[in-house]
């Protein structure tokens, strides 16, 4: 049996540790990269981290459609929502954002399954946050480097 990822799972980059007690970069970034992109990327983020450079943790996604799945209107604005002022708990934050809890909280699971946000049990409550600064969101489109065409090259 493989331990290669489907095209229906993201890529997690290997680098990340685990949440717990982590000092986080101040960076995470979400990309759609093909598989060999990705892990060419991951190894050389890693080589940096070994120099003691900080990188950022990366989720990549080969599967755009996942992506697009995953980062809805709804989704983008529960992240940013979570980002800009940590909420209580999760019904807090169903309040703020005028939806109902069920939906907040399977969203804010999802984003869970994928490392992007997480949790800080508080008695019964769960407080959601995201460990990072900021999240940027990558696609990338062309030609890989290096296999550009006779016109680019003479250009």
């Amino acid at each position: 049996m493989s331990n290669e990822p489907t095209d229906t799972e993201p890529t997690h980059d290997e680098f990340t540790p685990d949440p717990d007690g982590v000092e986080y970069p101040s960076t995470l970034r979400i990309t759609s990269l093909p598989a060999e992109q990705a892990q060419a990327a991951a190894t050389e983020r890693a080589e940096r981290w070994e120099e003691g450079e900080e990188v950022p943790h990366v989720v990549n996604f080969e599967d755009r459609a996942r992506l697009r799945q995953l980062l809805t209107d709804r989704r983008m604005e529960l992240l940013e929502a979570v980002m800009e002022d940590p909420p209580e708990s999760i019904r807090a934050l169903a309040d703020r954002l005028d939806r109902d809890v069920h939906d907040v909280h399977d969203d804010l699971h999802l984003f869970a399954e994928y490392d992007i946000i997480h949790f800080e049990e508080d008695g019964r409550a769960k407080k959601p946050y995201v460990p990072y600064d900021t999240v940027r969101i990558e696609v990338e489109f062309g030609l890989p480097r290096g296999e550009g065409s006779e016109s680019a090259a003479s250009a």
